[in-house]
């Protein structure tokens, strides 16, 4: 028990917390009693983890927990400090409400506690305790001192900068930090790290239930597993602990007009999905692996998307084996310095003549407008053709359109090389005046803080270019060879 808590007849156990939780008075009007998966999550707190994470699907009760929890912290600790990250304002207010409600309908409580809607703050009246709500894009977090912090729906924060900058503050008062959440989209940082966790330590797997131990982290996660049925409402209830969440709620919903599949299996089967402007998604890219790579001395074809500054160059090869087999190999992607020098041009060329000691390549296509000398050099060194293709609107909807047709036919293959899958899933369709759709950036701004992570789709740019001109689609414009 941390020094600065007191009492005033028990210790800070999770059955004080449940007798606590007794007086409490849901929105419903009747009396707060925890589910047996959150009292389990909760186990794991007051054995002293210092960060825990509850991954569970939206309507189980997450933001509820959370509020009781920072009203019970507040109470039992002397001066507490528990800041709230909410996701937006509108998140905000829902977590401060539930913190609100709970004060406002349990008598004891109300005696206890000062709401402050105006500041999205609750008082403790005993000891100076305090709860502060805010959104988490107001950047208001890194002055804090906490003893508890809390973390509402981490996956639709920006990044993590906010959660890793409070983790490195808890030492100062021995707080501990806790997190909840749905699933986030593959390949974002929240995922990323979601599976880093999963590898990381001890793992405990049932059925739609995981339990995962990192060093001082400790997460529950609630989901149905990959492969599972995500349209069997049985399969679905297990990944929904929450009592109220019935089999048939659960048909119910999923029979909604306004459900998509995509939103059904994020928020609900709580499995890693794209939204639904999402060009591509994982399941669909999954389907298309295969497990063996473009066989060594095979010619290849090879995409090549260039820059030199900000985004990333992309080198893709392609074998086509026949007009119902085309094999995208290997990605190689490379990361410039971002700090405004330039790519070093020898490290594309390195690449480029290690591929080809492998699989000799016999034409290159990719924008002469970004790169007339490497063009240059890939013909007069490796004897590559050079073929040019823009990547303007015109050229871009034959690439999206000869993409995309391969995919859904089962032509098009890939190795499963994740370079390449990040950039693919990353992808946006964008639809343009005519009604025509191309891959385009999920953000535009070179120095979004999703740059690294969410912007960048170069290899499958490069993919898409290849694929068009050796499935012997044609360009909107002219193709130029180079030479």
């Amino acid at each position: 028990m941390s020094a600065q808590r007191r009492l005033v007849d028990e210790s800070f156990t999770l059955p004080h917390f449940e007798s606590w939780a007794a007086e409490l008075v849901l929105d419903n009007g009747e009396k707060w009693v925890l589910e047996p998966f959150q009292t389990a999550f909760l186990a794991d707190f007051f054995a002293g983890a210092v960060e825990s994470w509850l991954i569970v699907p939206e309507g189980n009760g997450k933001t509820t927990l959370l509020a009781g929890l920072a009203l019970y912290h507040c109470e039992f600790t002397d001066s507490a400090s528990v800041p709230v990250a909410a996701s937006s304002r509108e998140q905000a207010e829902i977590m401060y409400r539930q913190a609100e409600g709970f004060v406002l309908r349990s008598p004891r409580l109300s005696k206890v506690f000062k709401p402050q809607e105006g500041y999205r703050r609750v008082k403790c009246l005993l000891n100076g305790s305090r709860i502060q709500v805010f959104a988490a894009d107001d950047r208001t977090g890194d002055g804090v001192i906490p003893t508890l912090c809390l973390v509402d729906e981490l996956h639709r924060h920006r990044d993590l900068r906010l959660y890793r900058v409070w983790v490195g503050k808890l030492a100062k008062r021995q707080g501990q930090i806790v997190t909840i959440s749905t699933a986030g989209e593959p390949g974002g940082e929240f995922e990323e790290t979601r599976e880093r966790i999963r590898q990381a330590g001890k793992a405990r797997r049932e059925g739609c239930f995981g339990r995962y131990e990192a060093g001082r982290l400790v997460m529950h996660e609630w989901a149905v597993p990959e492969g599972g049925d995500v349209e069997d409402m049985r399969v679905v209830k297990a990944a929904n602990p929450f009592s109220g969440k019935t089999v048939e709620s659960l048909g119910e919903a999923f029979a909604a007009s306004t459900m998509t599949l995509q939103h059904w299996r994020r928020f609900n089967c709580n499995l890693p999905t794209r939204g639904d402007d999402a060009a591509i998604q994982e399941v669909e890219w999954a389907g298309a692996a295969v497990a063996d790579g473009i066989p060594e001395g095979e010619p290849v074809w090879v995409g090549l998307d260039v820059a030199w500054k900000w985004d990333t160059t992309a080198i893709v090869p392609l074998w086509m084996r026949d007009a119902e087999y085309r094999l995208l190999g290997d990605a190689r992607v490379l990361v410039p310095p971002r700090d405004g020098t330039t790519l070093d041009p020898g490290l594309v060329e390195r690449a480029f003549l290690e591929l080809h000691a492998r699989n000799p390549i016999h034409t290159v296509v990719m924008d002469m407008s970004q790169a007339e000398q490497l063009a240059s050099w890939l013909e007069s060194e490796i004897g590559a053709t050079v073929v040019d293709r823009g990547t303007g609107n015109a050229d871009a909807v034959v690439d999206y359109a000869s993409f995309m047709e391969a995919l859904r036919m089962g032509w098009l293959r890939h190795t499963g090389d994740q370079g390449l899958k990040r950039h693919v899933l990353n992808a946006v369709a964008r639809i343009l005046p005519l009604g025509d759709a191309r891959f385009a950036r999920p953000v535009e701004s070179r120095r979004a803080p999703e740059q690294q992570e969410r912007r960048v789709i170069d290899a499958l740019t490069a993919a898409a270019m290849v694929h068009a001109i050796a499935a012997g689609q044609e360009a909107a414009e002219p193709m130029v060879a180079f030479g």
